[in-house]
């Protein structure tokens, strides 16, 4: 049976949020009967974020713990001023939508990585942990509001990306284009890591977000050739490589990176051919995670999970075919270290990559 929709004092206090006047106030014993579920469920959330329990689909697997060196620490340093902030913002994140493992670690630095277009996907990906329905129209405020967050993040680099908008005429590209010169508008010295759906490769939506000067351009081609049709189905590897060569074509001076995830059964000469032909579209910068299966029943299971060294290897092996700079580990994503990772980027290509 559902419960009243009652605000208490105690629980948006409980989450440093402001208590607005007229609030009911209750106490702690009072508010632990019918109300509190709501604060208890996110905060289970949350923690579920923190710690991101993998589980093989099978029965005889159940508990089974992850390997060692997939743990993640809990919140430290600035995580509930990052909470606040991307609250008050009305922006979703990817770090929550996503349910990703570094959501913790990147927060306590006061690092996210923000989903703008709302937070309903047109596509259903079997790997994506994010809602797949009908999305709303988009807010025209939006750019402002998030122009405002990283404003007070004091962000030197932001990451921003966006469910894909196949229901826009333009997939959305106006409006990202938009949230891209809020930001540059709004803080000066901050660089911008767009990280776009694909737009089915158009030039005209390529170009448009190409224009508003982002100092990144990020488009994931997620696995392997092989996998995508099966994982991916609204996606295309060829198209992805499309999208990065069409980014190079119309700014040749722009950056461009790729990530792809492994532990999805891939064979390793199948991962080395993807990262050559992400060399031969010119892709600068390439990450490489582990894939962990958000939820046990409804994403694909996690068939291996791959040991650091054999991390090591894969970016040892992306130096030597010539990415400007690599971010290869079991919870590298896209956005994990963006700034470090741009920097390192930024600096090899002003010294002729060496």
């Amino acid at each position: 049976m559902g419960h009243p929709p009652l605000r208490t004092a105690c629980t948006r206090a409980s989450w440093g949020l402001p208590v607005a006047p007229g609030a009911v106030r209750l106490s702690w014993r009072e508010a632990c009967g019918s109300v509190i579920w709501r604060s208890v469920l996110r905060a289970r959330r949350i923690q579920q974020l923190m710690e991101l329990t993998v589980l093989p689909p099978s029965d005889s697997e159940r508990g089974r713990r992850l390997p060692a060196w997939l743990k993640r620490p809990l919140p430290s340093g600035d995580f509930s001023r990052t909470r606040r902030v991307v609250a008050d913002s009305g922006v979703a994140t990817v770090c929550e939508e996503a349910r990703c493992p570094n959501l913790s670690e990147c927060w306590s630095k006061r690092h996210a990585t923000f989903m703008i277009l709302g937070d309903k996907c047109t596509r259903r990906c079997h790997y994506c942990a994010v809602e797949t329905a009908t999305p709303d129209p988009p807010a025209a405020d939006e750019p402002e509001r998030l122009a405002d967050s990283v404003a007070q993040l004091g962000l030197r680099h932001v990451v921003i990306t966006a469910v894909a908008r196949d229901d826009l005429a333009d997939e959305g590209a106006g409006h990202f284009a938009r949230c891209v010169t809020a930001i540059h508008e709004r803080s000066k010295d901050t660089t911008v890591e767009v990280l776009p759906a694909d737009f089915h490769a158009r030039r005209d939506c390529v170009t448009v977000l190409c224009e508003a000067r982002p100092e990144l351009y990020n488009h994931n081609i997620e696995m392997v050739e092989r996998l995508t049709p099966k994982i991916r189905p609204h996606g295309d590897y060829r198209r992805s490589l499309e999208v990065l060569r069409l980014v190079k074509r119309i700014s040749p001076n722009l950056i461009t990176k790729s990530g792809m995830m492994v532990g999805l059964g891939e064979r390793m000469d199948e991962v080395k051919v993807a990262l050559d032909d992400l060399r031969s579209v010119g892709c600068d910068v390439v990450t490489i995670g582990q894939y962990l299966q958000p939820t046990r029943t409804h994403h694909v299971p996690t068939v291996e999970y791959y040991r650091p060294e054999a991390f090591e290897q894969l970016a040892e092996f992306c130096r030597s075919i010539g990415f400007l700079s690599v971010a290869s580990g079991p919870f590298v994503r896209s956005s994990y270290n963006a700034a470090e990772v741009f920097e390192e980027s930024r600096r090899r290509l002003g010294s002729g990559r060496s």
